[in-house]
């Protein structure tokens, strides 16, 4: 499972004024990311995967698959908090191509942890494809935790988990008792490097949207065991990290690669536009 190693980054979706998803942008981001990313996420959070139609979701997974250049693998977002349309749509997806899925722990439900578990096992065993947990409890209400993980880590097609509880002690939990082989993925850019000092392997990025190459160097070095250059790196990102969430995600790094020139700054409704104080703070804390 190398090739999830490193930096997964979490595309956005970028958009006309309209509201249209804008391919030729999403052409050029993937060519920016391309500088230092080791994998694509579609369809993630950061790619508005919730305001996007069914049909919307394959022409953005069939044009990245198209345009990918350096041949990075993919990972594909299909996750909710009704079991059996989650298994539904792995079943009539066209996965070819695509070498893993990153499913979202059950939101707004707020199951039992036997419920999580029993979740991800019927994902695990429809899926033709490894599948990597994302535990994010800021978004869905619930924990997955570190007992319920490495339950799931027994399941010959469970390889991971993105764990966005930026809880490091749960992290630690983890990456002590883990399979060998069971990645665990930061889902908080500036908890990287700590992450990888505990066992970790990499991080699923949303700046790195804007910011590759210090992704790049940032998981070289943490792999390598040079861990004050690689929170050299991270402190670069220390202060503008905050305005990317600031006003709801991919609001805050929408904006940022507007400034980069990469894609227009529109979101999706309930997302809303910047505010002019977002605005002017991502303009003053960006990375030159």
């Amino acid at each position: 499972m190398k090739k999830f190693t490193g930096t997964g980054v979490a595309l956005v979706t970028p958009f006309h004024a309209d509201g249209k998803i804008d391919f030729t942008a999403l052409r050029k981001l993937l060519t920016h990311t391309a500088k230092g990313v080791d994998y694509f996420v579609v369809m993630g959070t950061t790619g508005e995967a919730a305001t996007l139609k069914k049909e919307e979701k394959k022409e953005v997974l069939q044009f990245v698959l198209k345009h990918n250049r350096k041949n990075l693998p993919i990972v594909y977002g299909i996750g909710g908090n009704h079991t059996a349309a989650v298994v539904e749509e792995i079943k009539t997806t066209d996965l070819s191509g695509v070498q893993a899925l990153l499913s979202v722990s059950p939101y707004y439900n707020k199951p039992s942890q036997e419920g999580i578990c029993q979740h991800f096992k019927k994902v695990a065993d429809a899926s033709p494809v490894p599948v990597i947990l994302y535990n994010v409890p800021g978004r869905t209400s619930s924990n997955l935790t570190a007992a319920t993980t490495l339950r799931l880590a027994k399941h010959k097609n469970i390889i991971g988990i993105k764990e966005a509880s930026g809880n490091l002690e749960q992290c630690m939990k983890i990456a002590k008792e883990k399979p060998e082989d069971f990645l665990l993925i930061s889902g908080d850019d500036l908890l990287t490097v700590p992450i990888y000092s505990i066992g970790g392997c990499g991080v699923i990025s949303v700046l790195a949207n804007a910011y590759p190459v210090i992704f790049k160097k940032m998981t070289a070095y943490a792999s390598s065991g040079h861990y004050a250059k690689a929170a050299a790196e991270a402190y670069q990102l220390l202060e503008i990290n905050g305005s990317m969430y600031e006003e709801g995600n991919p609001t805050g790094v929408k904006y940022l690669l507007s400034l980069l020139g990469v894609c227009q700054p529109h979101v999706r409704l309930p997302m809303a536009a910047p505010s002019e104080e977002l605005k002017k703070k991502i303009e003053k804390l960006r990375v030159r």
